[in-house]
């Protein structure tokens, strides 16, 4: 291997996820996968890393599976062991995101085609940059999504809007992905890395735990009914105050208050 095909770098809070297989654009292997869920499982413990970004070098974000590879290729075994291929491994990255409560952000930028936008799906938000492209492309190559597009895509724009992208495979400008709900924002290409890491940055500068237990609330309430996701919610609150996170934040407002009281005075 001339180069590792997958980066990991953490700084400032952040802990940045690049494939990095430009030639291919960014198509994974299985090797890539074991290395990026490995990663995933340790940062979700790590102190040093508050935010996630995911993201691709070159001109792509990630063209899917890598067809080329040995491992994509049909052999002797049969149904089960393909099964295996996608749970025990692909499938391994949607299982360890589902497990993580720090915030994950996708940065587009280029293609994101089949797996490779379904990995995208399944960030908490994307940014995209305005020259990006997208598309479901299971269907043009006589597959079903393989690692969540099914169950990403309907929860971000609908289910009518998601079964004509998977029918249909057909690509979208990030213009349409922005007005659908596929991303959160687009921006200049130039600037789309700058811009991702100033939100992540802010995210990371903010009380952790607060932020944190948002998440999750937030995950848990959407599959939840009004009752439930209530009483989640005050347990919540009732743990967020003791922290020293929410008690600083509170701190820090009722100061700026009172300043701001007396200078208006």
């Amino acid at each position: 291997m001339s180069q590792e095909e997958i980066l990991f770098e953490k700084k400032d809070g952040l802990g940045t996820i690049t494939l990095n297989r430009p030639e291919k654009k960014n198509a994974f292997t299985l090797t890539m996968i074991d290395k990026w869920a490995d990663t995933l499982a340790a940062w979700r413990t790590d102190p040093e890393v508050k935010v996630i970004v995911l993201t691709g070098a070159g001109n792509a974000f990630c063209a899917g599976a890598d067809f080329s590879a040995p491992s994509a290729q049909p052999g002797e075994d049969g149904p089960y062991e393909r099964k295996s291929i996608l749970w025990d491994r692909i499938q391994r990255i949607p299982l360890t995101l589902e497990d993580i409560d720090k915030p994950v952000i996708a940065a587009m930028k280029g293609v994101a085609t089949g797996a490779g936008l379904d990995m995208a799906l399944m960030c908490d938000i994307r940014f995209a940059a305005d020259t990006a492209r997208f598309a479901e492309t299971y269907v043009k190559v006589g597959l079903v999504p393989g690692d969540g597009g099914c169950y990403y895509l309907p929860r971000l724009v609908g289910l009518a809007k998601a079964l004509e992208l998977l029918w249909e495979g057909d690509f979208i400008d990030a213009a349409e992905a922005l007005r659908i709900g596929l991303v959160n924002r687009v921006y200049p290409e130039a600037q789309l890395m700058e811009e991702t890491h100033q939100f992540a940055r802010k995210l990371a500068e903010g009380p952790a735990a607060v932020i944190r237990t948002i998440k999750r609330a937030t995950y848990q309430s959407s599959r939840s009914d009004l009752r439930t996701a209530l009483d989640l919610i005050s347990s919540h609150m009732g743990v967020v105050r003791f922290t020293k996170d929410s008690q600083d934040a509170l701190k820090a407002t009722i100061e700026r208050f009172s300043k701001n009281k007396q200078e208006g005075g």
